[in-house]
């Protein structure tokens, strides 16, 4: 049907890559190193080399930025990439659909909706906040056509290391061990399943109504981490969870030697009282649900703990 090329190949872009050829389309996804899924082609080149980008992505319909530069580098490496990223939308055509956060929201009371102030706390809300402003006024000038799909903390078959319900969380909770959750696991929080996330980015990358806009990704209820855990546990037939609180001073003892620890103080507020997406616009709009919170769990245990 279209040609789409994707930038990133890590827990957001493979289920992406692996669901747009079921729909039909022609898909390239565009690494460093050359890696990804096996059904699709694959391009080992540097995403922040424009020129090479648009020579890439020439002729396609839609332009997938699921890149994850190092979390302790988003001040660095984001803004040339996503200068490099925009221009290519601008000099072919293609529709260009992030895949972001919800960081730029900052602190909120409520449920967070597409329409809220942009208010971050920290410098990576900012670059969040600037990659967004620069593409939304490039669409607005028409040089591109532009969209973002901003979803909450990522669970799922795939979740790397640097999600807190990834492979640091899931894996030692089936196993029986006892985890240290960033902040309170009583806490209500949402949680965005990987498909959802895909499925919106493909729907975003072909469906005029959402491009000048962001877009929350379909995602359920919130769930606490203890919560969630105890229902993993279950499913899984593995004893009760043991969850640890991290004080807050630990975290600051260890953000002196650990700079990815220390990057996440920035975000502490996410887990130390409610946070919560409202999803329902995307889902009104496009009549697209996510997956029901029990499906994903089993889909998540048997990826995890076959």
């Amino acid at each position: 049907m279209g040609k789409h090329v994707i930038v990133g190949a890590g827990q957001v872009g493979r289920h992406l890559a692996e669901l747009l050829p079921t729909q039909g389309h022609e898909v390239t996804v565009v690494t460093r190193s050359g890696s990804g899924p096996e059904n699709v082609a694959t391009i080992a080149a540097d995403a922040t080399d424009r020129d090479r980008l648009i020579e890439i992505t020439r002729g396609a319909d839609a332009l997938y930025n699921v890149a994850a530069p190092p979390y302790t580098r988003w001040p660095q490496d984001w803004p040339p990439l996503a200068a490099a990223l925009l221009a290519t939308a601008e000099a072919t055509g293609a529709v260009l659909v992030t895949s972001s956060n919800l960081y730029l929201y900052g602190r909120v009371e409520g449920p967070m909706t597409e329409d809220l102030p942009v208010a971050p706390v920290g410098h990576k809300g900012r670059v969040r906040a600037k990659m967004w402003s620069d593409a939304l006024a490039a669409h607005e000038a028409g040089r591109a056509r532009v969209t973002e799909v901003r979803a909450a903390d990522y669970f799922g078959p795939g979740a790397g290391d640097q999600t807190p319900a990834g492979t640091r969380f899931v894996p030692p909770l089936l196993a029986g061990k006892r985890v240290t959750f960033l902040g309170d696991p009583a806490a209500p929080h949402s949680w965005t399943y990987l498909p959802d996330a895909a499925r919106a980015l493909a729907v975003a990358g072909t469906d005029g109504r959402a491009w000048g806009h962001p877009w929350n990704v379909p995602t359920n209820p919130p769930l606490s981490a203890q919560a969630l855990a105890e229902r993993l546990c279950a499913l899984a037939g593995t004893p009760a969870p043991r969850i640890a609180r991290m004080p807050r001073w630990v975290m600051n003892a260890i953000g002196v030697v650990s700079p990815l620890v220390r990057e996440l103080r920035e975000t502490r507020y996410q887990f130390d009282r409610p946070f919560v997406v409202d999803s329902s616009a995307f889902e009104s709009t496009f009549g697209i649900a996510p997956t029901p919170t029990g499906e994903a769990l089993e889909a998540t245990v048997a990826f995890y703990h076959p």
